[in-house]
């Protein structure tokens, strides 16, 4: 039998609703349209059909998700994916987490930093482009008004320009709430096959 998973790992674990999540043979038109834009045009998840219940909400919400984590310009989809860690770690959400440390290494081609990540947390040496961009998100995902001015001239001191900075404030703003979603909503599960 499946159980919690309470420790971050780059191996997604499945997710389990608390709520029963819509059948897409059950679903009513409305709710088929709004599933219609899913995060990252892949197969519908657990959690896309939970969140289906409220078809407005997912209406805006996949759409919104989409242009911050997926859209062209900006920061890197890597770097993103950087914020998107430092808040779920933040947030002790362990399915983001590791769906976006998966995805880090994979945009990546190399799990050098969620190594370091899953291995030291908040404490792992990174690059200098890397650490100002954790910090900031952490700091960001722990108390907005910690991320101050000064870790601002932190990001540009690396090089980040200003849209990159927004994209990185909207990513990790993005997770602040969708980590709480993902709590309230269900649990990570560790697989049968590694109890």
């Amino acid at each position: 039998m499946s159980k919690v998973l309470h420790k971050f790992t780059r191996k997604v674990p499945k997710w389990r609703p608390r709520v029963q999540p819509v059948k897409l043979d059950d679903a009513t038109p409305t709710q088929l349209d709004a599933l219609q834009v899913t995060p990252s045009n892949t197969k519908v998840s657990e959690y896309v059909l939970t969140l289906a219940h409220d078809v407005e909400s997912l209406k805006v919400r996949s759409p919104l998700f989409n242009a911050i984590m997926y859209d062209n310009g900006g920061m890197s989809r890597t770097e993103r994916e950087l914020g998107a860690i430092a808040a779920s770690m933040v947030n002790r959400c362990i399915y983001c987490a590791a769906v976006h440390a998966d995805r880090h290494a994979k945009l990546s081609n190399s799990t050098e930093v969620t190594d370091k990540l899953l291995a030291r947390g908040f404490h792992a040496e990174l690059s200098t482009r890397d650490a100002a961009i954790f910090n900031f998100a952490r700091k960001l995902s722990e108390s907005p008004p910690q991320a101050n001015a000064d870790d601002v001239e932190a990001l540009q001191k690396v090089g980040l320009k200003d849209d990159e900075i927004l994209d990185l404030i909207l990513s990790t703003s993005l997770f602040g709430w969708a980590n709480r979603l993902m709590h309230v909503l269900g649990d990570p599960m560790q697989p049968d096959e590694d109890l």
